[in-house]
């Protein structure tokens, strides 16, 4: 029952998704558009055959950034979330510099990193750290500050301390704002690392992007953005999969049972 419950779900955006390249591919014949311009999709999966070996070598170099990013990322953002929620006064004066942060520019930070630190994987790190760590961080304090008060003072009455508070009920009630937090944040490091790839490397599909731009090979471009977001909706749904097993009284009270 669930599973022809979850087919049926899929098919409305499989048929839009089927109609819409149906009408591109109409549209490229018809007015007879130039592959560097606007290649086929036809064309396009034929390129993505032809170059299949070369497109997973710097696949499988993206996604190994990717992850090394967001590992980083949701670690520096969960260290930064229990400073903020348990040390008194931290969030009054960290919390809205950890807002300023995001109003800089990533084209700009790239440049800079790039100059302070080279072409290494360094600033690569750094700056999925940084585009990582804020909606992870914002997130799981917006979660642990939504702890019952009424638990909290029950909890206290039988004599909990604050590490038991955090560990036993804040932390448990903070898990559904963490995986939406982890799922946004999953999408900006992989846009992340294609755009640090695509500054300075010679690997990933960033990289292979830019050269296939410069050369004006439309297909290959299209190839890899296909590439791109199959990882990243793969990478959505590994979250959601956890999530859903990791929070089982939230998927129970969605699902009305």
């Amino acid at each position: 029952m669930g599973n022809s419950r979850s087919f049926r779900k899929i098919i409305p955006p499989a048929a839009c998704l089927l109609g819409f390249l149906a009408l591109w591919q109409a549209a490229v014949s018809l007015f007879a558009i130039e592959a560097w311009i606007l290649p086929s999709p036809l064309a396009i999966f034929q390129e993505m055959a032809a170059e299949w070996p070369r497109l997973m070598g710097h696949a499988a170099a993206t996604v190994r950034l990717t992850l090394l990013g967001f590992a980083a990322g949701t670690a520096a953002g969960l260290g930064l979330a229990a400073l903020l929620h348990l040390i008194p006064g931290a969030r009054a004066g960290l919390y809205p510099l950890l807002v300023l942060t995001q109003n800089v520019p990533v084209i700009v930070l790239g440049d800079l990193l790039v100059i302070w630190f080279g072409f290494g994987v360094l600033p690569k790190l750094i700056l999925l750290i940084l585009v990582c760590f804020f909606p992870v961080s914002v997130s799981m304090l917006s979660g642990l500050q939504q702890a019952d008060p009424k638990l909290i003072h029950y909890m206290r009455m039988i004599g909990a301390d604050k590490r038991q508070l955090f560990w036993k009920l804040e932390l448990p009630g903070a898990l559904s704002h963490l995986f939406s937090g982890l799922k946004i944040a999953a999408s900006y490091c992989v846009i992340g690392a294609i755009y640090a790839e695509a500054l300075g490397s010679n690997e990933g599909l960033g990289f292979y992007i830019r050269l296939s731009s410069n050369g004006w090979e439309t297909s290959r471009v299209f190839a890899g953005i296909l590439i791109i977001v199959l990882f990243s909706l793969l990478l959505f749904g590994v979250i959601a999969l956890i999530e859903r097993y990791s929070i089982r009284w939230k998927v129970r009270k969605e699902g009305g049972v």
